[in-house]
């Protein structure tokens, strides 16, 4: 059975490709995170889990 594509060029692309530092992550406080929560479940009444629509 043929190969498709040879092992001597496996990872050409990733390795051409240029690093780029990732950005820093910034979480929202608390307070934000609660809110929104209360948005979701007490405004827009969703239950939860995935089938919130139900």
């Amino acid at each position: 059975m043929p190969t498709h594509g040879s092992l001597s060029k496996a990872g050409k692309v990733r390795s051409q490709t240029p690093k780029i530092e990732p950005l820093p992550k910034t979480r929202k406080p608390p307070r934000v995170r609660v809110r929104r929560n209360y948005e979701k479940r007490v405004v827009l009444q969703r239950k939860p889990g995935q089938n919130w629509m139900l």
